[in-house]
């Protein structure tokens, strides 16, 4: 993967946030609610759920 190209995923990730943000923000503050309230050992595992979903997903584009 280029640096191109990982600066373009990282952009598009930005931009996805930010659409939620501005849609969905009573939805937004809800879910950060819920994740602040969670103990470390589940934060932790969410945190690494995501790691790994999102280095699947980019495993598979590279895969395209």
């Amino acid at each position: 993967m280029t640096p191109a190209a990982l600066v373009a995923a990282l952009g598009l990730v930005l931009a996805a946030e930010g659409l939620l943000y501005a849609l969905f923000p009573d939805a937004v503050r809800g879910v950060l609610a819920r994740l602040i309230a969670l103990p470390d050992q589940g934060l932790r595992a969410v945190g690494l759920a995501a790691a790994a979903l999102g280095a699947l997903i980019a495993l598979a584009a590279s895969l395209l």
